[in-house]
């Protein structure tokens, strides 16, 4: 059984590109909560995440760059739900950025046996 540390590292740094993109979306949510005719803006992560099961999506992925898919969500901003998204936002962001350091940290580990 062969582990890729490039498709692990690729896959989580799309995850950051992804969150980062979302944490965008929500600020500007919420900087427009009073703008009139504002439409609320969100990321589907579900969309994008289903990307990383395909090899073809993957591949064109990292050619491309992450490419979040927003939507408008119609309805007016609600300050309290956008800053809840926010803080699971930045927990996810967390978790991700600990999965990048992991695996930096075997690439490490492996460079120094290997000497």
């Amino acid at each position: 059984m062969a582990f890729s540390f490039n498709g692990s590292i690729d896959k989580t740094n799309m995850i950051l590109d992804i969150l980062g993109v979302k944490q965008k979306a929500l600020s500007s949510n919420i900087a427009n909560v009073n703008t009139p005719g504002y439409v609320r803006q969100d990321i589907s992560f579900e969309q994008c995440l289903g990307q990383l099961d395909s090899p073809l999506e993957t591949k064109m992925s990292k050619k491309m760059g992450a490419n979040p898919i927003m939507e408008e969500k119609q309805g007016k901003v609600n300050i309290s739900d956008e800053l809840i998204a926010m803080q699971k936002n930045a927990l996810f962001y967390s978790v991700a950025t600990r999965r990048a350091n992991s695996l930096f940290q075997e690439l490490k580990t492996i460079a120094q046996l290997g000497k």
